[in-house]
């Protein structure tokens, strides 16, 4: 097949296609090999009793095919077997590796695993479920990562750090507070978005307590990462074990997405991709170098045939093997746009609530032009895949490049039609005035499934270290005010909610902007402050996501929903945004309408509002007010989100 010529790269040549099922093949009688290595002079297989060290059991040439494969099998039961392979390429060996599709290894990711996947399956896995939803913007994301979340040491848990640790159920820490699942449980999330999880080059697995890592530095792609496991020795205990995660969760009702960064490899020279067909995986500039929109040593050329396939089968493996229930994709910008929408379409035959979005950019220029990437302004393109809302974030918590600068909750003046803006997922509205709207601030989305809505994440400070920096000392006090109204924004806007883990107990890094390798000290979740002052923000995060599933018609399900069922309250007051969200499809029967003021100002304010029997919902207790008689103003309370109800 033809590699199509959409990008202008002098290393580009054709190949053939191969359509056969790669890898490793297990059978009790058997084990096979098949591999695309299209023009190696020859292929080795080398047989280990271990996964790093040990004895050499056997060593045999493969045989190639005219599709540009080579392949093997030995038979013989090698259930528990490591394996690696050699290409020779233009007269050299290149360097010993487990393939590209290696399903497990051993410690470091050094050398494949055979193994028997039926014994990797905990009690009563086929009966594990897949979560769904009536609709994606029904989800409500909390991205973590397994370390952080149960590494201190009043997490409760037995397993400190590890897949299982995130599995324990019922933990608190010394003072009874629910910790780690339980605490996930108890705020009521529908996915986890777990950091990357598949196996990473810069964390030696023999000694992890030495080092740290957030794990965006991949190595091999369809093998889990031995550090989360209890025995990183022994590649069937990080599958059996990260399984029974999914299979815990899923019994909570909770899905799992994985982060996934194939976008670059951790290792550049000597990644197993070019050790096994030295410059077809990546891409070039014109002067045959590697291309770095990754910013970290080269970018995946997904639009390449035999990439694409590469892309398309690992993440159908995921879904299958592990019963995952949607993807995040690292520097989806990377990404061509056909290979994203077939991604979707062939997983959502698998899974079809599966859940995809991505950052809708790169890290620096790609050779591929911009009309064929997946970035944020091509959204429209992408069919059931949603992007991070940099709009969003930056209207709530200030410029992401400028630590000092200020968002609406920072108390931002003239963010109004700014902060309309992002309620309605940045979709047309005939109420916003767009003369008042930044430049660079465009219609991208066609839905608000397609919006993904966060002020903070991995990357960057964490919300409570940039409030500290943004604002000035004899405003600390209302820190906590401040993120709580974030988090109503984030919660009650159109689109898909995106939560950092943490920002409920008002995480901070100390400071520390790019944690990826910092120590424990910095990263973890400290669940001993998980007390009186920070419960009743938990509990208060908790009870936006039961508002916001207990009355759906909150989630306006397309464009042409948002245009006719929210109203914007026209009174102009700085720093008070106000509107009501109609239930014209009567969603739910006991409730007409909602209104919603978001006030960053240090004043209450009166609101008058179209007629209605409005009662005030008190979110901290989750009560709807008995006192007063219907009224048609309504209070905009300071520094905070106001809600009431139209029964």
């Amino acid at each position: 097949m033809t590699i199509p010529n959409i990008y202008n790269n002098t290393s580009h040549f054709d190949f053939p296609y191969s359509s056969k099922a790669m890898g490793v093949n297990y059978t009790k009688e058997r084990t096979s090999i098949t591999l695309w290595i299209p023009f190696a002079e020859q292929v080795v297989w080398r047989i280990y009793d271990n996964g790093l060290g040990g004895k050499l059991l056997k060593e045999l040439l493969l045989t190639s095919h005219e599709d540009g494969t080579w392949s093997a099998e030995i038979n013989k039961d090698l259930h528990g077997h490591y394996y690696t392979i050699q290409v020779k390429n233009h007269g050299k060996w290149l360097n010993e590796i487990p393939d590209i599709y290696a399903f497990s290894t051993g410690v470091n990711g050094q050398r494949g695993m055979i193994f028997d996947p039926e014994k990797t399956n905990p009690e009563q896995w086929k009966e594990d479920q897949y979560i769904h939803l009536s609709h994606y913007t029904d989800a409500s994301i909390y991205e973590l990562h397994v370390r952080d979340f149960t590494q201190h040491p009043e997490s409760g848990v037995n397993n400190n750090g590890l897949f299982l640790g995130l599995a324990e159920e019922n933990t608190h820490n010394a003072i009874g507070e629910k910790t780690g699942l339980n605490h996930l449980v108890d705020l009521g999330i529908s996915h986890v978005h777990l950091l990357p999880i598949s196996d990473y080059c810069k964390l030696d697995e023999r000694t992890p307590q030495n080092g740290y890592n957030w794990g965006y530095d991949p190595l091999n792609f369809n093998t889990l990462e031995g550090s989360y496991s209890t025995n990183p020795f022994d590649g069937m205990s990080r599958i059996i074990e990260f399984k029974k995660l999914v299979q815990t969760l899923h019994k909570n009702h909770i899905g799992v997405v994985l982060d996934v960064v194939y976008n670059h490899t951790g290792l550049v020279e000597d990644a197993y991709f070019d050790q096994t067909i030295p410059g077809y995986y990546f891409r070039h500039n014109t002067d045959g170098q590697l291309s770095n929109a990754s910013g970290c040593g080269n970018e995946f050329a997904s639009e390449k045939p035999m990439a694409r396939k590469y892309l398309i089968d690992s993440l159908k493996y995921w879904c299958k093997e592990y019963h995952i229930d949607g993807f995040r994709f690292d520097l989806m910008g990377i990404y061509d746009i056909e290979t994203m929408n077939i991604i979707e379409e062939e997983l959502r035959k698998i899974n079809p609530a599966i859940l995809l979005y991505g950052e809708g950019w790169t890290a620096d220029r790609s050779p591929l032009d911009e009309s064929h990437r997946a970035v944020k302004n091509n959204t429209q393109q992408l069919k059931n895949i949603a992007c991070f809302s940099d709009d969003f974030r930056d209207t709530i918590k200030g410029n992401q490049f400028d630590v000092h600068s200020l968002g609406f909750i920072s108390g931002k003046q003239y963010e109004e039609e700014h902060l309309k803006h992002i309620i309605v997922a940045g979709l047309p509205h005939p109420q916003i005035k767009e003369s008042y709207l930044n430049n660079d601030l465009k219609y991208w989305a066609d839905s608000p499934q397609q919006v993904i809505n966060f002020f903070s994440c991995h990357d960057d400070y964490t919300i409570f270290d940039k409030l500290k920096l943004a604002l000035d000392r004899k405003d600390y006090d209302t820190i906590d005010e401040r993120i709580c109204l974030g988090l109503a924004i984030n919660i009650l806007s159109q689109g898909i909610p995106f939560l950092h883990s943490g920002v409920e107990l008002l995480r901070t890094k100390k400071g520390v902007q790019n944690s990826y390798k910092s120590p424990d000290f910095v990263n973890q979740i400290e669940w001993d402050k998980k007390n009186n002052e920070v419960v009743g923000i938990c509990n208060y995060l908790k009870n936006l996501i039961r508002l916001r599933n207990e009355y759906p018609f909150i989630k306006c399900e397309n464009k042409q929903e948002i245009q006719e069922n929210i109203e914007f309250i026209n009174n102009y007051i700085p720093g008070v945004v106000t509107f009501i969200i109609h239930n014209k499809k009567k969603r739910d029967k006991q409730t007409s309408k909602i209104c919603i003021s978001f006030n960053n100002t240090t004043k209450q304010h009166h609101i008058d509002v179209p007629s209605g029997n409005w009662k005030e919902l008190s979110i901290d207790k989750y009560q709807i007010l008995k006192s007063g008689s219907k009224t048609d103003i309504i209070v905009s309370r300071a520094l905070s989100a106001t809600i009431y109800l139209d029964l």
